[in-house]
Protein backbone atom coordinates (compact mmCIF):
# COMPACT_ATOMS: atom_id res chain seq x y z
CA UNK A 1 0.00 0.00 0.00
CA UNK A 2 2.49 2.25 0.68
CA UNK A 3 4.78 1.80 -2.72
CA UNK A 4 1.49 1.83 -4.75
CA UNK A 5 0.51 5.37 -2.66
CA UNK A 6 4.33 6.81 -2.62
CA UNK A 7 4.73 5.70 -6.92
CA UNK A 8 1.27 7.52 -7.57
CA UNK A 9 2.29 10.78 -5.27
CA UNK A 10 5.74 11.55 -6.92
CA UNK A 11 4.27 10.20 -10.89
CA UNK A 12 1.50 13.23 -10.09
CA UNK A 13 3.60 15.41 -9.28
CA UNK A 14 5.97 14.58 -12.35
CA UNK A 15 3.08 15.21 -14.48
CA UNK A 16 1.04 17.73 -13.16
CA UNK A 17 4.95 20.02 -13.47
CA UNK A 18 5.42 18.54 -17.09
CA UNK A 19 1.62 19.42 -17.87
CA UNK A 20 0.56 22.41 -16.22
CA UNK A 21 4.17 24.75 -17.39
CA UNK A 22 2.25 26.24 -20.56
CA UNK A 23 -0.87 27.27 -18.82
CA UNK A 24 0.67 28.46 -15.16
CA UNK A 25 3.45 30.82 -17.75
CA UNK A 26 0.18 31.98 -19.55
CA UNK A 27 -1.93 32.33 -16.19
CA UNK A 28 0.56 33.22 -13.87
CA UNK A 29 4.21 34.68 -15.59
CA UNK A 30 5.87 31.07 -14.00
CA UNK A 31 5.94 28.14 -15.37
CA UNK A 32 5.99 26.65 -11.76
CA UNK A 33 3.46 28.56 -9.99
CA UNK A 34 0.75 25.32 -10.63
CA UNK A 35 3.55 22.58 -9.36
CA UNK A 36 4.19 24.75 -6.55
CA UNK A 37 0.61 25.06 -5.48
CA UNK A 38 -0.11 20.86 -5.95
CA UNK A 39 3.35 20.64 -4.01
CA UNK A 40 1.81 22.42 -1.16
CA UNK A 41 -1.34 20.63 -0.95
CA UNK A 42 1.06 17.12 -1.19
CA UNK A 43 2.46 18.53 2.31
CA UNK A 44 -0.77 18.91 3.53
CA UNK A 45 -1.87 15.86 2.63
CA UNK A 46 1.10 13.90 4.09
CA UNK A 47 0.79 15.84 7.25
CA UNK A 48 -2.99 14.63 7.31
CA UNK A 49 -1.47 10.93 6.14
CA UNK A 50 0.56 10.10 8.84
CA UNK A 51 -1.90 11.76 11.18
CA UNK A 52 -4.81 9.61 10.08
CA UNK A 53 -2.00 6.92 10.22
CA UNK A 54 -1.69 7.50 13.87
CA UNK A 55 -5.48 7.46 14.88
CA UNK A 56 -7.28 3.99 15.94
CA UNK A 57 -10.08 3.37 13.40
CA UNK A 58 -12.17 2.88 16.45
CA UNK A 59 -12.29 6.67 16.87
CA UNK A 60 -12.82 7.62 12.93
CA UNK A 61 -15.75 5.23 13.71
CA UNK A 62 -17.38 6.93 16.85
CA UNK A 63 -16.91 10.64 14.76
CA UNK A 64 -18.19 9.70 11.93
CA UNK A 65 -21.94 11.07 12.80
CA UNK A 66 -19.83 14.45 13.85
CA UNK A 67 -18.37 14.70 10.59
CA UNK A 68 -20.68 13.70 7.89
CA UNK A 69 -23.05 16.50 9.90
CA UNK A 70 -20.11 19.18 9.63
CA UNK A 71 -19.80 18.17 5.72
CA UNK A 72 -23.45 18.84 5.47
CA UNK A 73 -23.05 21.95 6.48
CA UNK A 74 -20.47 22.62 4.43
CA UNK A 75 -22.11 21.99 1.11
CA UNK A 76 -25.53 23.73 2.32
CA UNK A 77 -22.77 27.30 3.14
CA UNK A 78 -21.13 26.68 0.12
CA UNK A 79 -24.28 27.35 -2.36
CA UNK A 80 -24.64 30.87 -0.60
CA UNK A 81 -21.15 31.89 0.44
CA UNK A 82 -18.79 29.77 -2.04
CA UNK A 83 -16.43 30.88 -4.96
CA UNK A 84 -17.95 29.80 -8.32
CA UNK A 85 -15.65 28.51 -10.85
CA UNK A 86 -16.44 26.87 -14.24
CA UNK A 87 -20.10 26.94 -14.31
CA UNK A 88 -19.77 25.41 -10.33
CA UNK A 89 -20.08 26.92 -7.05
CA UNK A 90 -18.19 24.50 -5.37
CA UNK A 91 -15.27 25.93 -3.78
CA UNK A 92 -14.36 28.28 -0.54
CA UNK A 93 -11.90 30.54 -1.50
CA UNK A 94 -10.85 33.26 1.52
CA UNK A 95 -8.09 35.81 -0.22
CA UNK A 96 -4.73 34.06 -1.27
CA UNK A 97 -5.56 30.75 0.66
CA UNK A 98 -6.26 27.80 -2.04
CA UNK A 99 -9.10 26.92 -2.19
CA UNK A 100 -11.12 24.09 -0.39
CA UNK A 101 -14.01 21.94 -1.77
CA UNK A 102 -16.19 20.25 0.72
CA UNK A 103 -17.48 17.51 -1.80
CA UNK A 104 -13.95 15.80 -1.32
CA UNK A 105 -13.99 15.23 2.36
CA UNK A 106 -17.97 14.27 2.27
CA UNK A 107 -17.03 11.79 0.59
CA UNK A 108 -15.10 9.95 3.11
CA UNK A 109 -17.28 11.04 5.50
CA UNK A 110 -20.38 9.67 4.23
CA UNK A 111 -18.29 6.48 3.91
CA UNK A 112 -17.29 6.00 7.17
CA UNK A 113 -20.72 7.40 8.71
CA UNK A 114 -22.98 4.83 6.28
CA UNK A 115 -20.21 1.92 7.75
CA UNK A 116 -20.89 2.69 10.82
CA UNK A 117 -24.87 2.45 10.43
CA UNK A 118 -24.48 -0.79 8.04
CA UNK A 119 -22.69 -2.74 10.56
CA UNK A 120 -24.64 -1.86 13.96
CA UNK A 121 -27.86 -2.99 11.85
CA UNK A 122 -26.19 -6.11 10.21
CA UNK A 123 -28.32 -8.35 11.73
CA UNK A 124 -31.73 -6.20 10.48
CA UNK A 125 -29.91 -6.17 6.71
CA UNK A 126 -32.58 -8.32 5.10
CA UNK A 127 -35.15 -6.23 5.80
CA UNK A 128 -35.13 -3.65 3.50
CA UNK A 129 -36.26 -0.36 6.04
CA UNK A 130 -33.23 -1.04 7.62
CA UNK A 131 -31.37 -1.45 4.79
CA UNK A 132 -32.04 1.50 2.56
CA UNK A 133 -33.21 4.10 5.78
CA UNK A 134 -31.29 6.11 6.65
CA UNK A 135 -28.65 5.64 4.26
CA UNK A 136 -30.37 6.57 0.85
CA UNK A 137 -32.20 9.55 2.38
CA UNK A 138 -29.24 11.07 3.77
CA UNK A 139 -27.36 10.11 0.13
CA UNK A 140 -30.13 11.78 -1.77
CA UNK A 141 -29.65 15.10 0.31
CA UNK A 142 -26.21 15.24 -0.67
CA UNK A 143 -26.85 14.00 -4.45
CA UNK A 144 -29.40 17.55 -4.14
CA UNK A 145 -26.70 19.64 -2.31
CA UNK A 146 -24.36 18.77 -5.03
CA UNK A 147 -26.18 19.18 -7.95
CA UNK A 148 -27.42 22.13 -7.07
CA UNK A 149 -24.02 23.45 -7.34
CA UNK A 150 -24.20 21.85 -10.18
CA UNK A 151 -21.35 19.16 -10.18
CA UNK A 152 -22.43 15.84 -11.81
CA UNK A 153 -18.55 14.15 -11.51
CA UNK A 154 -18.81 14.51 -7.60
CA UNK A 155 -22.71 13.20 -7.90
CA UNK A 156 -21.47 10.12 -9.94
CA UNK A 157 -18.39 9.51 -7.03
CA UNK A 158 -20.79 9.90 -4.19
CA UNK A 159 -23.51 7.03 -5.96
CA UNK A 160 -20.29 5.05 -6.57
CA UNK A 161 -19.77 5.19 -2.52
CA UNK A 162 -23.19 3.99 -2.41
CA UNK A 163 -23.27 1.02 -4.21
CA UNK A 164 -20.08 -0.14 -3.00
CA UNK A 165 -21.43 0.51 0.43
CA UNK A 166 -24.77 -1.96 -0.08
CA UNK A 167 -22.61 -4.55 -2.20
CA UNK A 168 -20.30 -4.92 0.69
CA UNK A 169 -22.87 -5.29 3.39
CA UNK A 170 -24.90 -8.08 1.84
CA UNK A 171 -27.67 -6.22 -0.08
CA UNK A 172 -29.77 -8.15 -2.54
CA UNK A 173 -29.23 -7.89 -6.13
CA UNK A 174 -32.61 -6.84 -7.02
CA UNK A 175 -31.66 -3.58 -5.61
CA UNK A 176 -28.93 -3.04 -7.22
CA UNK A 177 -31.38 -3.57 -10.43
CA UNK A 178 -33.66 -0.68 -9.14
CA UNK A 179 -30.67 1.35 -7.95
CA UNK A 180 -29.40 1.23 -11.65
CA UNK A 181 -33.08 1.46 -13.27
CA UNK A 182 -33.75 5.02 -11.15
CA UNK A 183 -29.57 6.35 -11.72
CA UNK A 184 -30.07 6.18 -15.11
CA UNK A 185 -33.18 7.60 -15.40
CA UNK A 186 -32.01 10.21 -13.26
CA UNK A 187 -29.19 10.90 -15.76
CA UNK A 188 -31.69 11.30 -18.31
CA UNK A 189 -33.58 13.76 -17.04
CA UNK A 190 -30.34 15.89 -15.56
CA UNK A 191 -28.56 15.42 -19.23
CA UNK A 192 -32.18 16.98 -20.75
CA UNK A 193 -32.36 19.43 -18.12
CA UNK A 194 -29.05 21.33 -19.39
CA UNK A 195 -28.17 22.11 -22.51
CA UNK A 196 -24.12 21.37 -21.78
CA UNK A 197 -25.21 17.60 -20.36
CA UNK A 198 -27.15 16.88 -23.22
CA UNK A 199 -24.31 18.34 -25.31
CA UNK A 200 -21.67 16.21 -24.17
CA UNK A 201 -24.11 13.00 -24.39
CA UNK A 202 -24.22 13.64 -28.09
CA UNK A 203 -20.47 14.00 -28.78
CA UNK A 204 -20.49 11.04 -27.05
CA UNK A 205 -22.54 9.10 -29.48
CA UNK A 206 -21.05 11.22 -32.73
CA UNK A 207 -17.77 12.56 -31.50
CA UNK A 208 -17.59 13.85 -35.18
CA UNK A 209 -20.55 15.21 -35.46
CA UNK A 210 -19.04 19.24 -33.74
CA UNK A 211 -15.18 18.26 -33.39
CA UNK A 212 -14.72 21.89 -32.88
CA UNK A 213 -17.03 22.36 -30.23
CA UNK A 214 -19.17 19.64 -28.36
CA UNK A 215 -16.46 16.90 -29.23
CA UNK A 216 -13.59 19.08 -28.90
CA UNK A 217 -11.90 17.75 -25.63
CA UNK A 218 -12.32 14.23 -26.37
CA UNK A 219 -11.37 14.47 -30.06
CA UNK A 220 -8.20 16.01 -29.04
CA UNK A 221 -7.18 13.89 -26.12
CA UNK A 222 -7.46 11.39 -28.56
CA UNK A 223 -4.91 12.83 -30.73
CA UNK A 224 -2.64 13.09 -28.03
CA UNK A 225 -2.96 9.36 -27.05
CA UNK A 226 -1.98 8.36 -30.85
CA UNK A 227 0.77 10.74 -31.09
CA UNK A 228 2.30 9.31 -27.57
CA UNK A 229 2.12 5.68 -29.65
CA UNK A 230 4.59 2.95 -27.59
CA UNK A 231 6.82 4.92 -25.73
CA UNK A 232 6.04 8.09 -26.51
CA UNK A 233 7.51 11.23 -27.19
CA UNK A 234 9.42 12.35 -24.18
CA UNK A 235 8.62 13.61 -20.85
CA UNK A 236 8.14 17.13 -21.24
CA UNK A 237 7.81 17.24 -24.90
CA UNK A 238 4.19 16.88 -25.53
CA UNK A 239 2.43 19.40 -27.80
CA UNK A 240 -1.03 18.46 -26.31
CA UNK A 241 -0.61 21.44 -23.32
CA UNK A 242 0.03 23.96 -25.72
CA UNK A 243 -3.39 25.05 -25.68
CA UNK A 244 -5.34 22.40 -28.03
CA UNK A 245 -6.09 19.84 -25.08
CA UNK A 246 -8.10 22.17 -22.28
CA UNK A 247 -7.81 21.39 -18.24
CA UNK A 248 -4.60 19.30 -19.34
CA UNK A 249 -3.06 19.25 -15.76
CA UNK A 250 -6.72 18.14 -14.66
CA UNK A 251 -9.38 16.22 -15.92
CA UNK A 252 -7.22 15.20 -18.90
CA UNK A 253 -3.96 14.47 -17.32
CA UNK A 254 -4.12 10.99 -18.55
CA UNK A 255 -3.31 11.99 -22.21
CA UNK A 256 -0.64 13.54 -21.19
CA UNK A 257 1.09 10.95 -19.91
CA UNK A 258 -0.23 8.86 -23.00
CA UNK A 259 1.23 11.27 -25.60
CA UNK A 260 4.69 11.81 -23.30
CA UNK A 261 5.03 8.54 -22.12
CA UNK A 262 3.44 6.25 -24.49
CA UNK A 263 1.65 3.12 -23.64
CA UNK A 264 4.35 1.66 -21.63
CA UNK A 265 3.46 4.90 -18.87
CA UNK A 266 -0.57 4.56 -19.41
CA UNK A 267 0.04 0.61 -18.63
CA UNK A 268 2.61 2.09 -15.63
CA UNK A 269 -0.71 4.26 -14.27
CA UNK A 270 -3.24 1.33 -14.90
CA UNK A 271 -1.23 -1.38 -13.32
CA UNK A 272 -0.68 0.83 -9.76
CA UNK A 273 -4.31 1.03 -9.56
CA UNK A 274 -4.93 -2.45 -10.59
CA UNK A 275 -2.56 -3.31 -7.99
CA UNK A 276 -4.46 -0.54 -5.36
CA UNK A 277 -7.54 -2.54 -6.01
CA UNK A 278 -5.93 -5.98 -4.55
CA UNK A 279 -4.13 -4.71 -1.90
CA UNK A 280 -7.16 -2.69 -0.78
CA UNK A 281 -9.45 -5.32 -1.23
CA UNK A 282 -7.05 -7.86 0.76
CA UNK A 283 -6.69 -5.92 3.57
CA UNK A 284 -10.43 -5.46 3.69
CA UNK A 285 -10.65 -9.16 3.50
CA UNK A 286 -7.94 -9.98 6.20
CA UNK A 287 -9.84 -7.49 8.76
CA UNK A 288 -11.89 -9.19 11.58
CA UNK A 289 -13.39 -5.98 12.76
CA UNK A 290 -16.90 -5.56 10.30
CA UNK A 291 -16.27 -1.73 10.37
CA UNK A 292 -12.59 -1.75 8.76
CA UNK A 293 -13.90 -4.28 6.23
CA UNK A 294 -16.55 -2.48 5.18
CA UNK A 295 -14.78 1.06 5.09
CA UNK A 296 -11.60 -0.16 3.11
CA UNK A 297 -13.67 -2.23 0.39
CA UNK A 298 -15.43 0.97 -0.28
CA UNK A 299 -12.42 3.38 0.04
CA UNK A 300 -10.57 1.18 -2.41
CA UNK A 301 -13.88 0.72 -4.80
CA UNK A 302 -13.84 4.73 -4.77
CA UNK A 303 -10.74 5.46 -5.78
CA UNK A 304 -10.29 2.48 -8.61
CA UNK A 305 -13.91 3.46 -9.85
CA UNK A 306 -13.45 7.40 -9.85
CA UNK A 307 -9.69 6.27 -12.25
CA UNK A 308 -11.78 4.26 -14.08
CA UNK A 309 -14.24 6.89 -15.25
CA UNK A 310 -11.61 9.26 -15.78
CA UNK A 311 -9.63 7.01 -17.54
CA UNK A 312 -12.79 5.45 -19.38
CA UNK A 313 -13.98 9.34 -20.90
CA UNK A 314 -9.86 10.03 -22.23
CA UNK A 315 -10.07 6.94 -24.13
CA UNK A 316 -13.64 7.82 -25.32
CA UNK A 317 -15.31 4.98 -23.58
CA UNK A 318 -17.27 7.06 -21.60
CA UNK A 319 -18.92 10.26 -21.78
CA UNK A 320 -17.05 13.34 -20.78
CA UNK A 321 -17.92 14.28 -16.38
CA UNK A 322 -14.74 16.33 -15.35
CA UNK A 323 -13.73 13.77 -12.46
CA UNK A 324 -10.37 14.28 -11.79
CA UNK A 325 -7.63 11.34 -11.82
CA UNK A 326 -6.71 10.41 -7.91
CA UNK A 327 -3.30 11.54 -6.77
CA UNK A 328 -2.47 12.44 -10.00
CA UNK A 329 -4.42 14.87 -11.28
CA UNK A 330 -3.88 18.88 -10.47
CA UNK A 331 -6.07 19.66 -7.83
CA UNK A 332 -5.74 20.60 -4.21
CA UNK A 333 -8.80 18.85 -2.22
CA UNK A 334 -8.87 16.09 -4.64
CA UNK A 335 -5.71 15.06 -3.82
CA UNK A 336 -5.83 15.33 0.21
CA UNK A 337 -8.90 13.95 0.28
CA UNK A 338 -6.99 10.61 -1.82
CA UNK A 339 -4.04 10.70 0.96
CA UNK A 340 -6.54 10.60 3.79
CA UNK A 341 -8.24 7.38 2.28
CA UNK A 342 -4.75 5.70 1.27
CA UNK A 343 -3.88 6.90 5.61
CA UNK A 344 -6.94 4.86 6.49
CA UNK A 345 -6.11 1.90 3.68
CA UNK A 346 -2.92 1.46 5.37
CA UNK A 347 -4.12 1.73 9.03
CA UNK A 348 -6.58 -1.01 8.22
CA UNK A 349 -3.51 -3.24 7.22
CA UNK A 350 -1.68 -2.13 10.69
CA UNK A 351 -4.86 -3.68 12.25
CA UNK A 352 -5.35 -7.22 10.22
CA UNK A 353 -4.69 -9.59 12.97
CA UNK A 354 -1.09 -10.92 11.62
CA UNK A 355 -0.23 -7.30 11.73
CA UNK A 356 -1.12 -6.56 14.75
CA UNK A 357 0.99 -10.23 16.39
CA UNK A 358 3.69 -9.18 14.00
CA UNK A 359 4.11 -5.64 15.72
CA UNK A 360 3.47 -6.46 19.03
CA UNK A 361 6.01 -9.20 19.11
CA UNK A 362 8.56 -6.86 17.24
CA UNK A 363 8.54 -3.84 19.74
CA UNK A 364 10.14 -0.56 19.03
CA UNK A 365 11.33 -0.64 15.80
CA UNK A 366 13.11 1.72 13.59
CA UNK A 367 9.16 2.34 11.70
CA UNK A 368 7.94 3.59 14.97
CA UNK A 369 10.42 5.47 16.44
CA UNK A 370 10.41 7.33 13.27
CA UNK A 371 6.76 7.94 12.64
CA UNK A 372 6.22 7.61 16.60
CA UNK A 373 3.24 4.88 15.77
CA UNK A 374 1.32 3.59 18.62
CA UNK A 375 0.86 -0.44 18.39
CA UNK A 376 -2.60 -1.47 16.90
CA UNK A 377 -4.83 -3.34 19.30
CA UNK A 378 -6.36 -6.62 18.55
CA UNK A 379 -10.41 -6.51 17.53
CA UNK A 380 -12.31 -7.81 20.25
CA UNK A 381 -16.32 -8.30 19.24
CA UNK A 382 -18.33 -7.35 21.84
CA UNK A 383 -20.13 -9.24 23.97
CA UNK A 384 -23.55 -10.48 23.32
CA UNK A 385 -26.31 -9.51 25.59
CA UNK A 386 -27.32 -12.34 27.82
CA UNK A 387 -31.27 -12.58 28.13
CA UNK A 388 -32.30 -12.01 31.77
CA UNK A 389 -34.04 -14.57 33.51
CA UNK A 390 -37.07 -13.27 35.44
CA UNK A 391 -36.84 -13.31 39.30
CA UNK A 392 -40.06 -15.89 40.06
CA UNK A 393 -40.05 -18.21 37.32
CA UNK A 394 -43.75 -18.03 35.70
CA UNK A 395 -46.14 -20.35 36.82
CA UNK A 396 -47.08 -23.18 35.37
CA UNK A 397 -51.01 -23.95 34.79
CA UNK A 398 -52.74 -25.76 37.52
CA UNK A 399 -50.41 -24.74 39.83
CA UNK A 400 -51.84 -22.86 43.21
CA UNK A 401 -51.03 -20.18 43.50
CA UNK A 402 -51.54 -20.01 47.60
CA UNK A 403 -48.76 -20.52 50.04
CA UNK A 404 -49.94 -23.75 51.26
CA UNK A 405 -48.32 -26.54 50.20
CA UNK A 406 -49.64 -30.18 50.03
CA UNK A 407 -48.57 -33.32 51.33
CA UNK A 408 -46.30 -34.61 48.47
CA UNK A 409 -45.07 -31.23 47.78
CA UNK A 410 -44.23 -30.60 51.73
CA UNK A 411 -42.51 -34.55 51.64
CA UNK A 412 -40.27 -33.52 48.56
CA UNK A 413 -38.94 -30.69 50.71
CA UNK A 414 -38.95 -31.81 54.26
CA UNK A 415 -40.21 -30.16 57.23
CA UNK A 416 -38.43 -27.00 56.76
CA UNK A 417 -38.34 -26.89 52.90
CA UNK A 418 -34.77 -28.81 53.28
CA UNK A 419 -33.33 -31.03 50.54
CA UNK A 420 -33.37 -34.99 51.53
CA UNK A 421 -31.10 -35.70 54.44
CA UNK A 422 -27.20 -35.83 53.66
CA UNK A 423 -26.12 -38.34 56.44
CA UNK A 424 -28.89 -40.94 55.61
CA UNK A 425 -29.04 -40.52 52.11
CA UNK A 426 -32.77 -40.93 53.01
CA UNK A 427 -36.11 -38.82 52.66
CA UNK A 428 -37.55 -37.74 56.47
CA UNK A 429 -40.99 -38.68 56.65
CA UNK A 430 -43.70 -36.06 57.13
CA UNK A 431 -45.15 -35.38 60.70
CA UNK A 432 -48.41 -36.94 60.82
CA UNK A 433 -51.52 -34.26 61.60
CA UNK A 434 -52.36 -35.10 65.47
Amino acid sequence: MLAVFGLLTVFGLVMVLSASAVDSMDQYGSSYAIFYRQLLYCGVGLVLFLVVLRIPPKTFRRLSPLMLAVCLLLLALVLVIGHEAGGARSWFRLGPLPSFQPVEVAKVAFALWGAHVLVVKRALLRQWRHLLVPVVPVALLIFTLIMMQPDLGSTITVGIVLLALLWFAGAPLRLFAVIVLAGVTGALVLALSAPYRLDRMLSFFDPGGDPLNTGYHARQALFALADGGMLGKGLGQGSAKFSYLPNVHNDFIFAVVGEELGLVGCALVIGLFATLAYVGLRIAARNTDPWNRLVAATLTTWLVAQAAVNIGYVVGLLPVTGLQLPLMSSGGTSLIAGMIVFGMLANFARHEPEAVAALRSQGVNRRRRWFHLPLPDAYRPRPRRRSVRPATPPRRPGRPTGTLRTTAQSAGRGRAGRAPSARTGRRRRPRRAP
